[in-house]
């Protein structure tokens, strides 16, 4: 692993880690792989976008949900699905396509248990971006660990921007393009829980660490992305990812 230096959205330096293999080392013009810029637990929350909740409407009240949720429902991305900026994601050969899922990530900065929404910044280290891959599905009732959780289905970064150097979470536009293409344009504006409470909320029955994310939600109608495409999530104030997926390699063969 070697460490740099790269520019922020505003034109400041941050420091950023990536990783090259031993064989890379020994070639001149080495190609640089981003990591992902923390090593914690990821944990997202579904159903915080008002216009998730408007979709699902009267069937959040039918079996087999009974009403809507009165608490964060909650979904981990495991060591697995962790890759960095600018990475290719595989596609399993049962998957034809996955969801963009644009989601901000609030990266905890100090252990975190039973926090209140009054308290909350003071235990947020700053903001990522997360592409929260996933096989579409229609339920929320059961853990979509299968959807969710293949290798490679959370790429994050490019890198983590310091809670002050944002000025407002509550209110960043999200921008989603695949090949270029503008597909989704959403904001933290309208999340059920603003993020100290949805961070209140959390902690109030799990602690969070230190490295640890807190994904605030995927916004209503996240675009398709299919092998080939190009991802691009621009979160304002924080800056880009980038994901392409690729053909699982059974696929080329056949």
């Amino acid at each position: 692993m070697r460490r740099g230096r790269v520019a922020l959205p505003d034109g400041r330096a941050n420091d950023i880690a990536w990783a090259t293999t031993a064989s890379e080392d020994a070639e001149a013009g080495a190609t640089q792989h981003w990591l992902p810029p923390v090593e914690g637990v990821v944990v997202g929350a579904l159903l915080n976008y008002r216009g998730e909740l408007a979709m699902l409407d009267d069937a959040l009240s039918a079996p087999p949900y009974q009403a809507p949720p009165k608490a964060p429902i909650l979904y981990i991305k495991p060591a697995n699905t962790l890759v960095g900026h600018g990475r290719d994601v595989v596609l399993p050969v049962d998957v034809d396509a996955v969801w963009a899922g644009a989601c901000l990530g609030v990266a905890i900065g100090r252990t975190a248990t039973r926090v209140s929404a009054a308290q909350a910044h003071a235990f947020i280290a700053g903001y990522t971006i997360v592409n929260d891959l996933t096989v579409p599905h229609a339920s929320y009732y059961r853990p979509a660990i299968r959807h969710k959780c293949r290798d490679g289905f959370c790429p994050i970064g490019p890198w983590v921007v310091d809670r002050s150097d944002v000025p407002n979470e509550d209110a960043l536009d999200i921008t989603v393009r695949i090949n270029g293409e503008i597909r989704q344009r959403a904001s933290t504006a309208t999340l059920v829980r603003p993020i100290a409470q949805l961070l209140a909320d959390v902690t109030a029955f799990m602690t969070l660490n230190a490295g640890d994310v807190l994904l605030v939600g995927m916004p209503e109608n996240p675009p398709l992305a299919r092998a080939g495409d190009h991802i691009d999530i621009d979160i304002a104030n924080i800056g880009t990812l980038t994901t392409r997926l690729v053909r699982h390699a059974q696929e080329d063969s056949q």
